[in-house]
C-alpha cells in the first residue's frame, strides 16, 4: 500500500509557530516518526508540504499515476477556502482522510467549515501529530474494506 501525506501552508513552521496550538515537534520530526510507523505496517509513505495551492493540486492530480492508494491531507488554511484542492481530490477518486493538529471547531468561526470534510472518508482533528498516525491506521482499515 502506498500513502501520500500532504501538508498545506505554514506547516513547514511546526515547532516554531504557535506551539500552544500546534505542538513543539517540527514537520521533519513528525515525518520521520510517520515513516517508521508506516514501515512497521508495510506502508510505503510519501510526504509533501507546500505553501502553494497549485503545487498541492498538482501533487494530488498525479497521485493515481504514481500508484498512490490513499491520501492523508492537512490542507491547513486551504481547508476553509480551496475549491481547487477539493476538486483535485474528487478528480482522482482516491480515498482521503483530512487531518488537523488543532481542533478547528474550538477555534475561530471561519475555521469551522471545511471544503473537504464531506468528500473525505473521515476527519481527525485536535489530537496534534497523533492525528497523522490515527489516519495511517485508518487507511489500512479503509483498504481492507474496499
Amino acid at each position: 500500500m502506498k500513502v501520500l501525506i500532504i501538508n498545506g501552508p505554514n506547516l513547514n513552521l511546526l515547532g516554531k509557530r504557535e506551539p500552544d496550538k500546534y505542538g513543539n515537534e517540527s514537520l521533519e520530526q513528525i515525518n520521520a516518526q510517520l515513516q517508521r510507523h508506516a514501515k512497521k505496517n508495510s506502508i510505503e509513505l510519501e510526504t509533501f508540504q507546500s505553501n502553494h495551492e497549485g503545487e498541492i493540486v498538482d501533487k494530488i492530480q498525479t497521485a493515481k499515476d504514481r500508484g498512490i492508494d490513499a491520501i492523508i491531507i492537512n490542507p491547513a488554511a486551504y481547508t476553509h477556502t480551496s475549491v481547487a484542492i477539493r476538486d483535485a481530490l474528487l478528480s482522482v477518486n482516491i480515498p482521503s482522510i483530512e487531518v488537523h493538529l488543532s481542533n478547528i471547531y474550538k477555534r475561530e468561526e471561519f475555521r469551522h467549515h471545511s471544503m473537504i470534510s464531506d468528500i473525505a472518508a473521515g476527519q481527525i482533528t485536535g489530537f496534534g501529530s497523533k492525528g497523522y498516525f490515527l489516519a495511517l491506521d485508518a487507511v489500512k482499515d479503509l483498504k481492507t474494506k474496499s
